[in-house]
Protein backbone atom coordinates (compact mmCIF):
# COMPACT_ATOMS: atom_id res chain seq x y z
CA UNK A 1 0.00 0.00 0.00
CA UNK A 2 3.24 2.41 0.77
CA UNK A 3 4.49 1.85 -2.71
CA UNK A 4 0.66 2.66 -4.11
CA UNK A 5 0.47 5.87 -2.21
CA UNK A 6 4.27 7.16 -3.28
CA UNK A 7 3.23 6.12 -6.94
CA UNK A 8 0.30 7.98 -6.45
CA UNK A 9 2.26 11.11 -4.81
CA UNK A 10 4.65 10.93 -7.95
CA UNK A 11 1.69 10.99 -10.41
CA UNK A 12 -0.16 14.12 -8.03
CA UNK A 13 3.55 15.99 -8.52
CA UNK A 14 3.27 15.57 -12.26
CA UNK A 15 0.21 16.26 -12.17
CA UNK A 16 0.38 19.59 -10.66
CA UNK A 17 3.21 20.77 -12.47
CA UNK A 18 1.93 20.33 -15.57
CA UNK A 19 -1.17 22.29 -14.94
CA UNK A 20 0.94 24.92 -14.03
CA UNK A 21 3.02 24.86 -17.08
CA UNK A 22 -0.07 25.37 -19.10
CA UNK A 23 -1.76 27.79 -16.62
CA UNK A 24 1.04 30.03 -15.97
CA UNK A 25 3.79 28.88 -18.55
CA UNK A 26 6.13 27.11 -15.50
CA UNK A 27 9.61 25.51 -16.45
CA UNK A 28 8.96 21.79 -15.57
CA UNK A 29 12.70 20.99 -15.12
CA UNK A 30 12.70 23.85 -12.45
CA UNK A 31 9.70 21.90 -10.03
CA UNK A 32 12.12 19.60 -8.25
CA UNK A 33 10.43 16.36 -9.04
CA UNK A 34 11.56 12.78 -8.43
CA UNK A 35 13.22 11.07 -11.65
CA UNK A 36 9.62 9.11 -12.06
CA UNK A 37 7.51 12.32 -12.06
CA UNK A 38 10.27 14.41 -14.27
CA UNK A 39 10.01 11.64 -16.93
CA UNK A 40 5.67 11.55 -16.86
CA UNK A 41 5.81 15.33 -17.09
CA UNK A 42 8.33 15.84 -19.78
CA UNK A 43 7.13 12.82 -21.56
CA UNK A 44 3.56 14.53 -21.26
CA UNK A 45 5.35 17.54 -22.33
CA UNK A 46 6.91 16.88 -25.44
CA UNK A 47 3.65 14.60 -26.70
CA UNK A 48 1.05 16.97 -25.90
CA UNK A 49 0.07 17.65 -29.20
CA UNK A 50 -0.57 13.73 -30.09
CA UNK A 51 -2.23 13.14 -26.66
CA UNK A 52 -4.66 15.89 -27.78
CA UNK A 53 -5.05 14.38 -31.20
CA UNK A 54 -5.67 10.74 -29.52
CA UNK A 55 -8.03 12.28 -26.53
CA UNK A 56 -10.02 14.16 -29.58
CA UNK A 57 -10.38 10.52 -31.00
CA UNK A 58 -12.11 9.22 -27.87
CA UNK A 59 -14.53 11.95 -26.75
CA UNK A 60 -17.22 14.18 -28.62
CA UNK A 61 -16.70 16.61 -26.03
CA UNK A 62 -13.29 17.96 -24.55
CA UNK A 63 -13.29 17.59 -20.85
CA UNK A 64 -11.63 20.40 -18.11
CA UNK A 65 -8.09 21.43 -18.25
CA UNK A 66 -7.38 19.12 -15.55
CA UNK A 67 -9.18 16.40 -16.61
CA UNK A 68 -7.61 16.52 -19.95
CA UNK A 69 -4.47 16.40 -17.85
CA UNK A 70 -4.72 13.29 -16.47
CA UNK A 71 -5.87 11.51 -19.19
CA UNK A 72 -3.29 12.62 -21.27
CA UNK A 73 -0.71 11.54 -18.23
CA UNK A 74 -2.57 8.05 -18.27
CA UNK A 75 -2.47 7.86 -22.33
CA UNK A 76 1.03 8.34 -22.12
CA UNK A 77 1.87 5.70 -19.09
CA UNK A 78 -0.09 3.35 -21.59
CA UNK A 79 1.32 3.64 -24.88
CA UNK A 80 4.59 5.42 -24.09
CA UNK A 81 6.15 3.91 -20.71
CA UNK A 82 6.34 0.40 -19.34
CA UNK A 83 3.75 0.37 -17.20
CA UNK A 84 1.16 -1.86 -17.45
CA UNK A 85 -2.03 -1.17 -19.16
CA UNK A 86 -3.86 -1.87 -15.89
CA UNK A 87 -2.05 0.10 -13.62
CA UNK A 88 -1.75 3.01 -16.16
CA UNK A 89 -5.75 2.55 -16.01
CA UNK A 90 -6.10 2.22 -12.51
CA UNK A 91 -3.56 5.08 -10.84
CA UNK A 92 -4.92 7.24 -13.15
CA UNK A 93 -8.39 6.97 -11.93
CA UNK A 94 -7.27 7.18 -8.62
CA UNK A 95 -5.13 10.61 -9.53
CA UNK A 96 -9.01 12.06 -10.54
CA UNK A 97 -10.38 11.22 -7.01
CA UNK A 98 -7.13 12.38 -5.09
CA UNK A 99 -7.07 15.43 -7.15
CA UNK A 100 -10.53 16.10 -6.33
CA UNK A 101 -12.35 16.18 -9.68
CA UNK A 102 -15.25 14.04 -9.07
CA UNK A 103 -16.80 11.14 -8.99
CA UNK A 104 -18.58 11.62 -12.56
CA UNK A 105 -14.84 12.63 -14.10
CA UNK A 106 -13.03 9.62 -12.51
CA UNK A 107 -16.21 6.72 -14.48
CA UNK A 108 -15.14 9.37 -17.84
CA UNK A 109 -11.26 9.02 -17.24
CA UNK A 110 -12.06 5.21 -17.08
CA UNK A 111 -14.30 4.95 -19.87
CA UNK A 112 -11.66 6.43 -22.45
CA UNK A 113 -8.96 4.80 -21.36
CA UNK A 114 -9.99 1.78 -21.69
CA UNK A 115 -11.39 2.91 -25.06
CA UNK A 116 -7.71 3.74 -25.86
CA UNK A 117 -6.72 0.51 -24.71
CA UNK A 118 -8.96 -1.50 -27.55
CA UNK A 119 -8.93 0.67 -29.83
CA UNK A 120 -5.10 1.60 -30.12
CA UNK A 121 -3.08 4.91 -31.34
CA UNK A 122 -5.86 6.63 -34.19
CA UNK A 123 -4.59 6.63 -37.82
CA UNK A 124 -2.63 9.91 -38.52
CA UNK A 125 -3.55 12.21 -41.39
CA UNK A 126 -2.32 11.79 -44.44
CA UNK A 127 -0.86 15.76 -45.31
CA UNK A 128 2.98 15.29 -44.43
CA UNK A 129 3.06 18.49 -42.34
CA UNK A 130 0.05 17.71 -40.76
CA UNK A 131 1.28 14.36 -39.54
CA UNK A 132 4.78 15.25 -39.05
CA UNK A 133 3.20 18.39 -36.55
CA UNK A 134 0.70 15.77 -35.11
CA UNK A 135 2.75 12.54 -34.85
CA UNK A 136 6.35 14.82 -33.09
CA UNK A 137 4.15 17.81 -31.30
CA UNK A 138 5.30 19.94 -33.08
CA UNK A 139 3.00 23.23 -33.72
CA UNK A 140 2.05 23.17 -37.57
CA UNK A 141 2.99 26.95 -38.06
CA UNK A 142 6.07 25.46 -37.08
CA UNK A 143 7.06 22.40 -38.86
CA UNK A 144 6.01 24.40 -42.33
CA UNK A 145 8.47 26.52 -41.76
CA UNK A 146 11.43 24.27 -41.21
CA UNK A 147 9.76 22.55 -44.52
CA UNK A 148 10.37 26.11 -46.32
CA UNK A 149 13.83 26.54 -44.89
CA UNK A 150 15.29 22.99 -44.59
CA UNK A 151 13.25 20.97 -46.89
CA UNK A 152 10.93 17.87 -45.99
CA UNK A 153 13.12 15.46 -45.20
CA UNK A 154 15.31 17.02 -42.48
CA UNK A 155 12.53 19.23 -41.24
CA UNK A 156 11.02 16.25 -40.50
CA UNK A 157 14.01 14.77 -38.80
CA UNK A 158 13.91 17.56 -36.92
CA UNK A 159 10.32 17.50 -35.17
CA UNK A 160 11.42 13.51 -34.49
CA UNK A 161 14.38 14.21 -32.93
CA UNK A 162 12.77 16.84 -30.57
CA UNK A 163 11.12 13.69 -28.71
CA UNK A 164 14.70 11.79 -28.09
CA UNK A 165 15.88 12.11 -24.64
CA UNK A 166 18.20 14.32 -24.70
CA UNK A 167 21.99 12.59 -23.68
CA UNK A 168 23.62 14.31 -20.21
CA UNK A 169 27.04 15.16 -19.99
CA UNK A 170 29.36 15.75 -17.20
CA UNK A 171 32.30 18.62 -17.44
CA UNK A 172 35.20 17.41 -15.26
CA UNK A 173 36.55 20.97 -13.75
CA UNK A 174 40.25 20.28 -14.56
CA UNK A 175 41.48 22.51 -12.17
CA UNK A 176 40.78 20.11 -9.96
CA UNK A 177 41.06 16.70 -10.75
CA UNK A 178 40.71 14.48 -14.31
CA UNK A 179 37.75 12.67 -16.32
CA UNK A 180 39.18 9.10 -15.51
CA UNK A 181 38.79 9.66 -12.05
CA UNK A 182 35.52 11.55 -12.11
CA UNK A 183 34.37 8.92 -14.32
CA UNK A 184 35.75 6.25 -11.51
CA UNK A 185 34.32 7.93 -8.66
CA UNK A 186 30.92 8.30 -10.07
CA UNK A 187 30.44 4.45 -11.24
CA UNK A 188 30.98 5.29 -15.16
CA UNK A 189 34.22 3.52 -15.90
CA UNK A 190 34.03 3.12 -19.76
CA UNK A 191 31.90 5.72 -20.62
CA UNK A 192 32.58 7.64 -23.64
CA UNK A 193 34.88 10.85 -22.58
CA UNK A 194 35.12 13.63 -25.05
CA UNK A 195 37.78 16.94 -25.21
CA UNK A 196 39.44 15.33 -22.13
CA UNK A 197 36.87 16.81 -20.09
CA UNK A 198 33.59 15.54 -20.93
CA UNK A 199 31.93 12.08 -19.74
CA UNK A 200 28.74 10.68 -21.73
CA UNK A 201 26.38 9.51 -18.41
CA UNK A 202 24.93 6.66 -19.89
CA UNK A 203 21.30 6.36 -20.42
CA UNK A 204 20.25 3.81 -17.87
CA UNK A 205 22.48 6.24 -15.09
CA UNK A 206 20.79 7.62 -12.52
CA UNK A 207 21.58 11.90 -12.27
CA UNK A 208 19.88 12.41 -8.96
CA UNK A 209 22.88 10.51 -7.28
CA UNK A 210 25.40 11.91 -9.15
CA UNK A 211 24.38 15.60 -8.27
CA UNK A 212 24.02 14.67 -4.73
CA UNK A 213 27.78 12.91 -4.94
CA UNK A 214 30.79 14.36 -3.03
CA UNK A 215 32.11 14.73 -6.39
CA UNK A 216 29.86 17.17 -7.04
CA UNK A 217 29.65 19.26 -3.69
CA UNK A 218 33.62 19.82 -4.33
CA UNK A 219 33.28 21.21 -7.12
CA UNK A 220 34.65 18.44 -9.48
CA UNK A 221 32.18 18.21 -12.00
CA UNK A 222 28.98 19.86 -13.25
CA UNK A 223 26.47 19.24 -16.20
CA UNK A 224 27.03 20.62 -19.36
CA UNK A 225 26.43 19.78 -23.07
CA UNK A 226 30.03 19.80 -25.18
CA UNK A 227 28.28 21.94 -27.56
CA UNK A 228 29.73 24.71 -25.28
CA UNK A 229 33.23 23.85 -25.78
CA UNK A 230 32.65 24.09 -29.46
CA UNK A 231 31.42 27.96 -28.63
CA UNK A 232 34.00 28.44 -26.67
CA UNK A 233 36.78 27.42 -28.94
CA UNK A 234 35.43 30.39 -31.50
CA UNK A 235 36.62 32.71 -28.61
CA UNK A 236 40.55 31.38 -29.60
CA UNK A 237 41.39 32.45 -25.89
CA UNK A 238 44.73 33.05 -24.81
CA UNK A 239 46.25 33.42 -21.47
CA UNK A 240 45.88 36.85 -19.48
CA UNK A 241 42.89 37.76 -21.93
CA UNK A 242 40.05 39.79 -20.57
CA UNK A 243 36.75 38.51 -21.24
CA UNK A 244 32.74 39.23 -21.25
CA UNK A 245 30.37 36.52 -20.54
CA UNK A 246 27.68 39.13 -21.48
CA UNK A 247 24.76 36.55 -21.52
CA UNK A 248 26.09 34.36 -18.81
CA UNK A 249 23.51 33.12 -16.57
CA UNK A 250 23.21 29.77 -15.71
CA UNK A 251 27.43 30.55 -15.53
CA UNK A 252 28.15 27.21 -17.44
CA UNK A 253 29.95 28.73 -20.33
CA UNK A 254 32.06 31.48 -18.05
CA UNK A 255 33.17 28.55 -15.72
CA UNK A 256 34.43 26.71 -18.90
CA UNK A 257 36.37 29.20 -19.64
CA UNK A 258 37.62 29.75 -15.91
CA UNK A 259 38.69 25.67 -15.75
CA UNK A 260 40.88 26.15 -19.07
CA UNK A 261 42.50 28.86 -18.11
CA UNK A 262 42.90 30.48 -14.68
CA UNK A 263 44.86 33.10 -15.88
CA UNK A 264 41.76 35.11 -17.59
CA UNK A 265 40.38 37.86 -16.40
CA UNK A 266 36.40 36.53 -16.49
CA UNK A 267 33.33 39.49 -16.08
CA UNK A 268 29.93 36.91 -16.20
CA UNK A 269 27.07 39.12 -16.37
CA UNK A 270 22.68 38.66 -16.49
CA UNK A 271 20.34 41.07 -16.73
CA UNK A 272 18.29 38.62 -14.68
CA UNK A 273 18.80 40.09 -11.00
CA UNK A 274 16.99 36.28 -9.82
CA UNK A 275 19.65 34.15 -11.91
CA UNK A 276 23.34 35.43 -10.73
CA UNK A 277 23.35 34.63 -7.38
CA UNK A 278 22.74 30.84 -8.65
CA UNK A 279 26.28 31.95 -11.12
CA UNK A 280 27.72 33.31 -7.71
CA UNK A 281 27.01 29.63 -6.11
CA UNK A 282 28.66 27.77 -9.08
CA UNK A 283 31.37 30.50 -8.98
CA UNK A 284 32.13 29.57 -5.40
CA UNK A 285 31.23 25.73 -6.11
CA UNK A 286 33.82 25.33 -8.31
CA UNK A 287 36.20 27.13 -6.53
CA UNK A 288 37.08 29.45 -9.24
CA UNK A 289 38.77 32.63 -8.14
CA UNK A 290 38.90 34.35 -12.20
CA UNK A 291 35.76 35.28 -12.45
CA UNK A 292 33.34 38.22 -11.15
CA UNK A 293 29.89 37.53 -11.22
CA UNK A 294 27.49 40.79 -11.76
CA UNK A 295 24.01 42.03 -12.94
CA UNK A 296 24.49 44.08 -15.89
CA UNK A 297 22.42 45.05 -18.61
CA UNK A 298 23.74 44.97 -22.04
CA UNK A 299 21.77 47.22 -23.44
CA UNK A 300 22.70 50.69 -22.68
CA UNK A 301 25.99 49.97 -22.12
CA UNK A 302 28.55 52.32 -23.59
CA UNK A 303 32.02 50.82 -24.90
CA UNK A 304 33.61 49.49 -22.13
CA UNK A 305 31.55 50.32 -19.45
CA UNK A 306 28.07 48.10 -19.41
CA UNK A 307 25.29 49.35 -17.84
CA UNK A 308 24.77 48.01 -14.53
CA UNK A 309 21.44 46.84 -13.01
CA UNK A 310 20.29 46.05 -9.16
CA UNK A 311 20.99 47.14 -6.01
CA UNK A 312 23.47 44.61 -5.13
CA UNK A 313 25.59 45.91 -7.31
CA UNK A 314 25.10 49.73 -6.33
CA UNK A 315 28.69 49.80 -4.66
CA UNK A 316 30.02 48.81 -7.81
CA UNK A 317 28.60 50.77 -10.83
CA UNK A 318 30.94 54.12 -9.77
CA UNK A 319 34.16 51.28 -11.07
CA UNK A 320 33.06 51.00 -14.61
CA UNK A 321 35.03 49.49 -16.94
CA UNK A 322 38.63 51.36 -17.39
CA UNK A 323 39.59 49.38 -20.74
CA UNK A 324 37.48 47.15 -23.58
CA UNK A 325 37.96 43.30 -23.36
CA UNK A 326 39.77 41.27 -25.57
CA UNK A 327 36.75 38.92 -25.81
CA UNK A 328 33.41 39.15 -25.62
CA UNK A 329 30.82 35.89 -25.40
CA UNK A 330 27.40 36.94 -26.33
CA UNK A 331 24.48 33.66 -26.21
CA UNK A 332 21.25 35.43 -26.67
CA UNK A 333 17.92 34.92 -25.64
CA UNK A 334 16.57 32.89 -28.39
CA UNK A 335 13.89 30.86 -29.48
CA UNK A 336 15.39 27.82 -27.96
CA UNK A 337 14.69 25.99 -31.14
CA UNK A 338 17.92 24.23 -31.06
CA UNK A 339 17.11 22.16 -27.52
CA UNK A 340 13.29 21.48 -27.67
CA UNK A 341 14.21 17.92 -26.58
CA UNK A 342 16.13 19.56 -23.51
CA UNK A 343 13.11 22.20 -22.63
CA UNK A 344 9.84 20.86 -24.64
CA UNK A 345 7.90 23.70 -23.24
CA UNK A 346 9.66 26.11 -25.55
CA UNK A 347 7.75 24.36 -28.57
CA UNK A 348 4.61 25.78 -27.57
CA UNK A 349 6.21 29.25 -26.79
CA UNK A 350 7.25 30.23 -29.69
CA UNK A 351 5.17 32.17 -32.49
CA UNK A 352 5.95 33.72 -35.56
CA UNK A 353 6.01 38.06 -33.91
CA UNK A 354 8.00 35.76 -30.84
CA UNK A 355 10.84 35.12 -33.24
CA UNK A 356 10.76 38.99 -35.08
CA UNK A 357 10.60 40.00 -31.77
CA UNK A 358 13.93 37.96 -30.46
CA UNK A 359 15.72 38.90 -33.70
CA UNK A 360 15.08 42.85 -32.99
CA UNK A 361 16.41 41.96 -29.35
CA UNK A 362 19.39 39.94 -30.60
CA UNK A 363 20.53 42.43 -32.90
CA UNK A 364 20.35 45.41 -30.32
CA UNK A 365 22.58 42.99 -27.58
CA UNK A 366 25.37 42.28 -31.22
CA UNK A 367 25.41 46.19 -31.26
CA UNK A 368 25.28 47.32 -27.91
CA UNK A 369 27.82 44.36 -26.64
CA UNK A 370 30.37 45.11 -29.68
CA UNK A 371 30.81 48.52 -28.23
CA UNK A 372 32.98 46.83 -25.82
CA UNK A 373 35.20 45.05 -27.56
CA UNK A 374 38.75 46.08 -28.31
CA UNK A 375 40.61 46.36 -31.56
CA UNK A 376 41.31 43.30 -32.81
CA UNK A 377 38.89 41.69 -30.22
CA UNK A 378 37.07 38.59 -30.75
CA UNK A 379 33.25 38.67 -30.11
CA UNK A 380 31.51 35.67 -30.56
CA UNK A 381 27.96 35.46 -31.10
CA UNK A 382 26.06 32.25 -30.36
CA UNK A 383 22.36 31.35 -29.70
CA UNK A 384 20.95 27.46 -29.16
CA UNK A 385 18.85 27.95 -31.92
CA UNK A 386 19.85 27.61 -35.32
CA UNK A 387 16.70 29.25 -37.20
CA UNK A 388 18.35 31.60 -39.58
CA UNK A 389 16.68 34.86 -38.86
CA UNK A 390 17.92 34.11 -35.42
CA UNK A 391 21.63 33.09 -36.78
CA UNK A 392 23.00 34.32 -40.27
CA UNK A 393 20.80 37.07 -40.48
CA UNK A 394 21.79 38.70 -37.86
CA UNK A 395 25.23 38.51 -38.12
CA UNK A 396 24.40 39.90 -41.78
CA UNK A 397 22.87 42.80 -40.77
CA UNK A 398 24.93 43.89 -38.12
CA UNK A 399 28.58 43.28 -40.85
CA UNK A 400 26.44 45.02 -42.91
CA UNK A 401 26.04 48.10 -40.43
CA UNK A 402 29.44 47.72 -38.80
CA UNK A 403 32.43 47.66 -41.78
CA UNK A 404 34.81 47.50 -38.70
CA UNK A 405 33.76 44.16 -38.14
CA UNK A 406 34.42 40.71 -40.17
CA UNK A 407 33.62 37.50 -39.90
CA UNK A 408 36.54 35.53 -38.10
CA UNK A 409 36.35 32.09 -39.61
CA UNK A 410 32.89 29.82 -40.48
CA UNK A 411 30.41 29.26 -38.19
CA UNK A 412 29.69 26.44 -35.97
CA UNK A 413 26.01 24.36 -35.67
CA UNK A 414 27.65 21.59 -33.19
CA UNK A 415 24.70 19.63 -33.76
CA UNK A 416 25.45 18.73 -37.28
CA UNK A 417 28.27 17.40 -35.82
CA UNK A 418 27.18 14.67 -33.37
CA UNK A 419 23.42 14.42 -32.74
CA UNK A 420 24.32 14.11 -28.75
CA UNK A 421 25.15 17.62 -29.12
CA UNK A 422 23.01 20.72 -28.50
CA UNK A 423 21.66 22.17 -31.52
CA UNK A 424 23.34 25.78 -31.15
CA UNK A 425 24.95 28.22 -33.43
CA UNK A 426 27.75 30.27 -33.03
CA UNK A 427 30.06 32.70 -35.17
CA UNK A 428 33.00 34.36 -34.28
CA UNK A 429 33.38 38.39 -35.49
CA UNK A 430 36.78 40.28 -35.05
CA UNK A 431 37.09 44.06 -34.54
CA UNK A 432 39.17 45.07 -37.45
Amino acid sequence: MLLLDESLKERMDAYRVLLLWQKDGSFIKESGLSPFAMELALGVCRRHLYLQYVLKSLVKKAPSLEVCTVIELGLFQMFFTEVPDHAAVATTVELIKAANLGEGSARLVNAVLHAARRSGLPQLPPQRVRRVSIENSVPEWLVRRWFDIYGGDRAEAMAKATLERPVEWIRVNLQKTSAPVVAQKLGLTGASILYDRYIQVPADAKLKPILESESFAKGEFSLQNPAAYRVIQLLDLKPGLKVWDACAAPGGKSALMAEMDSSLDILASDVSETRVPKMHDLVNRLGLTNVRVECLDVLGGVAGSPARRGSEQRTRASEGETSPFDRILLDVPCSNMGVIARRPESVYRITQESIKELVELQFNLLESASRSLAPEGVLVYATCSPDPDETTKVIDRFLKAHPDFEKAGVAVLPGTEDSRFDGFFAQALRRK
